[in-house]
């Protein structure tokens, strides 16, 4: 630290707030800060230092091979962001990072721990495969001291060259077809309670439910309707009831009959322990169990927003959701501001 006259600080950084005080009466009056701790003195300000009593000021002399705490942390905040990452102004040595989209965040775990383990610097984050909206604050960067190593900053940046560290994945618009079994819908006994629920969930995840098809609990019935769907363009399936191991629930069988590649029957997640997945082709196929009419949240909620965010899962996928998998049923619903589905 040391003192200089003002005209000779450009390019130094503030050890101190610089105070001004606005006279006046009422509102118009107040006193804050007009420099704050850390400012990089710039040819613009001169004149404002001399206008509020300040002809010299105690400046830090940034040694070569140091970074000012605000270019570092925006220097780390670009480094780690991908696509579908904005970042905020730094102040104070941080630099928030928020979404540019509605989509899926996605966040390398394992690079992000490698990163914190650097001296000088952190970067928190939201949970990662969590659906989020355009604005939403994601994470942010902080760089500890006022000035850090440049070398420190670079490692950073190494850090991050094959790949970021967050992004925010677009949902991709699908055209969903909906198959609903059951005798007792089919034959017109019992409204249908998934359609609703269904056309809304997607909606909120940019898709549409463009058809929807009833079908009895015939095995062969519903395989056909799968197959029409498939025909008229959908990129998409869901199949509704008939999911548990009753012996007149076909569903799984009837979707194993219409070329569907199983991935799962079965997941570690309370409610939707009686989910599948499969693919035809490149086209999901989901056997939806009935809890997702009744939660919230559910198995749909955790893995629907990612298959529309372009990750195919696997067997191996599904299984890690039962780490976070257990909804404790809240009285009050709040997710996803909540741990359910956050482990995996």
């Amino acid at each position: 630290m040391r003192e200089l006259p003002v005209a000779d600080a450009v390019g130094t950084v503030l050890c101190h707030d610089i105070t001004q005080i606005i006279p006046g009466d009422g509102p118009e009056r107040c006193k804050g800060a007009l420099f704050k701790k850390g400012h990089v003195v710039r040819p613009e300000d001169v004149e404002h230092l001399l206008n509020v009593g300040k002809e010299h000021l105690y400046v830090f002399d940034l040694a070569e091979g140091l970074v000012h705490e605000e270019e570092a942390a925006l220097r780390v905040a670009r480094a780690v962001s991908g696509p579908g990452i904005l970042l905020g102004a730094p102040g104070e040595g941080k630099v928030t990072l928020s979404a540019g989209c509605d989509g899926l965040l996605k966040v390398d775990a394992e690079r992000l721990g490698t990163l914190n383990g650097l001296d000088d610097m952190v970067l928190a984050t939201l949970h990662t495969n969590q659906p989020v909206k355009k604005g939403q604050n994601l994470a942010g960067v902080h760089i500890t001291p006022l000035v850090i190593e440049e070398a420190k900053v670079r490692r950073a940046e190494e850090l991050c060259q094959s790949a970021p560290i967050l992004e925010v994945r677009p949902f991709l618009p699908r055209k969903v077809g909906m198959v609903t079994t059951g005798s007792e819908v089919f034959k017109g006994r019992v409204q249908d309670g998934f359609g609703p629920v269904l056309r809304e969930k997607f909606a909120r995840l940019g898709s549409q439910v463009f058809r929807q098809l009833l079908v009895s609990d015939d095995e062969d019935m519903t395989a056909r309707a799968i197959e029409a769907l498939l025909a008229l363009g959908a990129d998409f399936l869901v199949v509704t009831g008939g999911m548990s191991v009753d012996p007149d629930d076909r569903t799984p069988a009837a979707i194993r009959r219409a070329g569907a590649k199983i991935e799962c029957y079965g997941a570690p997640v309370l409610p939707g322990a009686m989910f599948l997945l499969g693919y035809i082709g490149s086209v999901p196929v989901l056997g939806l169990p009935g809890c997702v009419m009744y939660f919230k949240a559910s198995i749909f909620d955790l893995v629907v927003p990612r298959l529309l965010a372009g990750d195919r899962l696997s067997r191996s996928d599904i299984a890690a959701l039962g780490h976070g998998g257990y909804c404790s049923a809240c009285a009050e619903c709040r997710f996803p501001v909540c741990p359910f589905g956050k482990g995996a």
